[in-house]
């Protein structure tokens, strides 16, 4: 009886030891900092995979979009090069959480800078103003802007400022928040709501991805300062990625960036940010 109990205790113990293991290898964070990282010679840094122009996991396994040139500009100015990033998926919901635990080094994912947000984050940039806009089939023609939501379904991420936006600003709309755009805009497609909400830059990808199938109704009615978000409290690293992104429009980088990716479908660039240093 008495081996049985201690032999309890002692698996009891090792299995608690391995728990422990487990949830630190679970984490993916580190007591270092992005900058020890990037010392380093390496970076885990967030985008969408879902996003067509911004930020796309290619069917190759390789990487394309606006986001996704900032992020290796802003990399390689922290002395990493591009093979030596590590990409790791970020829906909207679960950004903040990313950063404070440590899983990536820093976010190029359409993040839009708000003071909720910066509450938890901070935030360089911004390097892209963007604004909310809609999308719908191509044969609508009840939907025209926000003015005819009343009413209608629409559909935007849970986390994001647009579906933020829907649920303030416009009560009479029945909101379907689901975890990815690609989500969205399946049930766009088969006719599941009437339109698809957020940034007009996203929205002009996928329109650009589905030739014929959707197009980008009305003006944008927000305007969305697009950030790089880091962990709280690092201001060294802010500053370096704010220095970088302001080298980025002042070398043409920015420019050409956008030309080759979101600038491919047609969308025209708008001029280049003033970076707020926050």
């Amino acid at each position: 009886m008495r081996i049985n109990r201690a032999l309890r205790v002692g698996i009891g113990a090792i299995a608690l030891t391995l728990a422990a293991a487990t949830a630190t290898a679970c984490g993916g964070g580190d007591d270092k900092s992005a900058l020890d990282h990037a010392k380093d010679g390496k970076l885990t840094v967030g985008i969408k995979f879902d996003q067509p122009g911004l930020g796309l996991r290619n069917k190759d396994g390789s990487y394309s979009g606006f986001d996704v040139e900032v992020a290796e500009y802003v990399a390689g100015k922290l002395g990493v090069q591009p093979e030596n990033i590590t990409w790791k998926e970020s829906p909207s919901n679960q950004r903040e959480t990313l950063i404070e635990n440590g899983q990536v080094d820093y976010i190029v994912a359409t993040y839009s800078i708000n003071d909720q947000r910066k509450e938890k984050v901070d935030f360089a940039g911004p390097y892209y103003v963007a604004g909310q806009s809609l999308l719908v089939r191509a044969d609508n023609t009840d939907i025209t802007g926000p003015d005819s939501l009343k009413g209608k379904k629409v559909c935007s991420v849970k986390g994001s400022t647009p579906a933020q936006n829907i649920q303030k600003n416009f009560p009479d709309t029945q909101l379907q928040a689901n975890d990815t755009y690609s989500l969205c805009l399946e049930g766009l497609r088969a006719g599941s709501w009437d339109a698809v909400t957020t940034d007009d830059i996203i929205l002009a990808g996928y329109a650009a991805q589905s030739t014929g199938a959707f197009k980008v109704v009305g003006k944008p009615f927000t305007t969305e300062n697009y950030g790089i978000g880091l962990k709280k409290g690092d201001k060294e690293l802010r500053n370096q990625v704010n220095d970088a992104i302001e080298a980025m429009i002042a070398d043409g980088s920015w420019q050409k960036a956008f030309d080759t990716t979101v600038g491919a479908s047609g969308y025209q660039a708008p001029q280049p940010p003033t970076v707020n240093r926050y």
